[in-house]
């Protein structure tokens, strides 16, 4: 069955390592039959999350801030999966994408919670100059374990900074697989 995946692409990067992950999972699901749409979180006007609890999940746009989230939230309401790919910053996601993911709780709030507890997936794509996943692939997990979210697999890509630094690496063929494998 044709799934519908969403990718969160939270490299500042259009054409890094990270992208190139993104961009051969997206092949990967595309080949399998699957609808992917994907945000380049770079080029979004996305702001931090206030924390002021006015979400209501069940309006189109269902925080109080009104930016470049309100494309994404209608795009996730209706996803099977969720892909968080990012560069490793500081053994952690970069802030494109921490700050889209502290956005989403709006969908938790307010007329019923519209982000967990409906069979959703996700996948995590992370490339990075060194190797220290540790921290990160932690926080991921327990992130899958609040939203209730089926964990699908982790490509971790290290020792490539440079763009194209990638090109050649089997984890290309691992995003691939893991697309096509949904």
């Amino acid at each position: 069955m044709a799934k519908n995946i969403v990718i969160l692409n939270g490299s500042p990067r259009k054409n890094g390592n990270t992208s190139a992950l993104v961009k051969a999972f997206a092949e990967g699901a595309e080949s399998a039959g699957h609808t992917v749409t994907e945000f380049f979180l770079g080029g979004m006007d996305i702001h931090g999350c206030k924390g002021c609890f006015g979400g209501h999940s069940s309006k189109e746009c269902p925080c109080a801030q009104q930016d470049d989230m309100n494309k994404i939230y209608p795009v996730i309401k209706t996803s099977d999966v969720v892909v968080l790919a990012t560069p490793l910053y500081y053994w952690n996601m970069s802030g494109q994408l921490r700050t889209a993911i502290d956005r989403l709780f709006a969908l938790e709030e307010g007329d019923g919670n519209l982000l967990r507890d409906n069979g959703r997936a996700s996948a995590l794509l992370m490339a990075a100059e060194g190797h220290g996943f540790e921290d990160v692939a932690l926080y991921y997990d327990h992130l899958m374990e609040h939203l209730r979210w089926k964990n699908l697999g982790k490509v971790l890509c290290g020792g490539v900074m440079n763009v194209g630094d990638i090109l050649g690496r089997k984890e290309l063929k691992d995003a691939r697989k893991l697309g096509q494998s949904i």
